[in-house]
Formats: C-alpha cells, structure tokens, sequence
C-alpha cells in the first residue's frame, strides 16, 4: 500500500515539476520571436514551430500572456506599429487552432476583408482587441477553450 502512495505521489509530482517547465518556456520563445521584424514572418521562426509544435496544450499557457502589453520589435504592416508579446501570442494560438473571430472579437467582417499578403488572420481584429488591452478578449478566448474539446 505505501508503495503504492509513494508512486502516485512521484508521478503527481514529476507531472507538476513538467507543467511547471512549460510556461517559462513558452515566455522564453516568445521572447525570441519578439525579435522577429515583420509580422508576417512571425510564424517562419523555429521558436513560433516549437510553441506550435506543443499543439493545443499550450492554448491556455499562451492566453496568460494575451494581456502582456510590452511592445516588441515585430512590425505591423497591417496596423501601422510595433505589436505587443500580448499580441504576439493572439497570433501564435490563432495559428494552433483557428479562433472564432466574430465571437471573441465582437467584430464581424462581413466583407471578409484581412491584412493584404498576411497569414495572420487575427492580426486585422487587434485594433479591436486592444480596446481594453486584451483583458475581455482573453476572458472570451479562455471560456471558448474550456467549452471545446481540445
């Protein structure tokens, strides 16, 4: 029985110990990416393939830095400025898993309109989502997640 316990408790332990090791390292590739000049070359990065390569799970772990609003490098030919790491990691979850823009936005594009030559879809609806910088829009993002199957 006690060494029953012991291996739960080892095992619920080195499951935290790994958890843990994912968000700094997620920040540590935004960083990087951070770097990046353009916007439309955010996702040509090893660090941007390596978040991705996480695949879903790290959804919630990038929305924790939806509101994150130190201003990066990366230019934004689509808004006319510098994003924010917060922005930055909209972008990266956008490329996971395609958001409902509409429903997390409270924008609807019914013309279809986006950034011209610009892979980053949600990059068009950032204006909007800065409105209160990130803060609701990262409240809608995080009740879809928990409402869908990942």
């Amino acid at each position: 029985m006690k060494k029953t316990i012991v291996l739960y408790l080892t095992i619920f332990l080195n499951l935290n110990f790994c958890l843990s090791q994912t968000k700094p390292e997620i920040n540590s590739l935004l960083n990087e990416v951070a770097k990046t000049e353009n916007s439309i070359g955010i996702v040509k990065t090893k660090q941007t393939e390596k978040i991705m390569a996480f695949g879903e799970k790290s959804l919630p772990i990038l929305a924790e830095f939806f509101t994150d609003s130190n201003v990066t490098e990366i230019k934004s030919e689509c808004n006319n400025r510098n994003i924010t790491k917060g922005e930055l990691a909209i972008i990266i979850a956008d490329r996971i898993k395609g958001m409902p823009f509409a429903l997390l936005t409270g924008v609807q594009n019914c013309t279809m309109e986006f950034c011209i030559n610009n892979p980053n879809l949600i990059e068009y609806y950032l204006p909007w989502i800065e409105i209160d910088s990130g803060k609701s829009f990262k409240e809608k993002y995080l009740s879809w997640l928990k409402n869908k199957d990942l």
